[in-house]
């Protein structure tokens, strides 16, 4: 996985915990300490025994039991080559299948909200300063929490044609323009916080870069401290993906082409961008609008042959 795939250090951590949950689960059903296992520990059986219990007991949504799955599956792929005696038990882990779930419309947030939220940050203090480039840049971007943590000053340009530089997700770099606001703010943000180009563009006191669940934290604090400039926000869960979400929207309902916006959040298909296209309940407006209504004049439907009115009347 790490000399010869080279995966991203994210999905090393993600197969680890898998083997680690899978582990412990075989320890208290099995009493077998994992340096114990064998191929005939870990059969069609127990791998499903463990899927349910990621479900029932742990209360694991389908998609984070599809993606342990997934990396069970890896794990089998790669054992196929090496040990054919289990080629039937291997077979069937193999033939475990990925579970479907509901795909719900994505939450966003209008204009009104995130101005709310933009305005808790105290600006006179250097924490205040830092949450409120993070999240102007957040909301104007659309880049992922952990596109946003691992940002460096030197991959901020404010020069003619202003953008961010960033890594996003399967290693694929990108760059995204910058309005003139955002601009501002981080020009203000930047000059208050004098630091080598290396340095994290958003760091801790400490001078390390913020943590995703350092970002959750403070989208959460400052959206709950805007609910009594926008009361709207108390119905609303908000997190840095719903900033990203929001991001999106604002792109989409300025006429941007669909495409663009998936270059813009360094989608890897234009599929994953189709979202906000079924979100954009304006579109639809529109789309109504344009049609005529059907002139169809009401009437009850009578049956006119027998046997239909006989079976009808049972």
């Amino acid at each position: 996985m790490i000399i010869q795939r080279q995966v991203s250090p994210a999905t090393i951590a993600a197969y680890r915990d898998t083997f680690r949950l899978l582990f412990a689960f075989l320890a208290v059903t099995k009493k077998l300490a994992p340096a114990a296992l064998d191929f005939a520990d870990l059969d069609a059986t127990t791998i499903g025994d463990f899927l349910t219990y990621l479900e029932a007991e742990r209360g694991n949504s389908i998609r984070s039991r599809n993606a342990r799955l997934a990396a069970i599956h890896s794990l089998f792929r790669f054992a196929s080559f090496h040990h054919p005696e289990h080629a039937d038990l291997i077979s069937r882990v193999l033939s475990i299948p990925q579970k479907r779930f509901d795909r719900g419309i994505v939450e966003f947030l209008n204009r009104e909200e995130v101005e709310a939220i933009l305005s808790v940050p105290d600006r006179d203090t250097w924490l205040g300063r830092r949450n409120h480039a993070l999240l102007t840049l957040a909301v104007q971007t659309g880049l992922r929490v952990a596109e946003l943590t691992s940002l460096r000053r030197n991959d901020i340009d404010l020069s003619t044609g202003p953008h961010v530089r960033c890594l996003g997700k399967g290693r694929k770099r990108r760059s995204t323009p910058l309005t003139s606001g955002t601009v501002a703010t981080l020009r203000e943000w930047l000059k208050a916080h004098d630091a080598p180009p290396e340095s994290p563009l958003f760091p801790s006191r400490h001078g390390t870069a913020l943590s995703s669940d350092a970002v959750e934290c403070l989208v959460r604090k400052y959206a709950a401290a805007a609910v009594s400039r926008c009361p709207s926000l108390a119905k609303r869960r908000v997190t840095p993906h719903v900033l990203r979400h929001s991001a999106a929207m604002f792109l989409r309902e300025a006429g941007v082409d669909i495409s663009v916006i998936a270059l813009w959040l360094g989608h890897e298909s234009i599929d994953s961008t189709q979202i906000y296209m079924h979100a954009d309940l304006a579109i639809k407006q529109r789309a109504r609008d344009r049609t005529n209504p059907l002139e169809i004049t009401p009437n009850r439907y009578r049956l006119t042959d027998s046997l239909l009115a006989y079976l009808d009347a049972l």
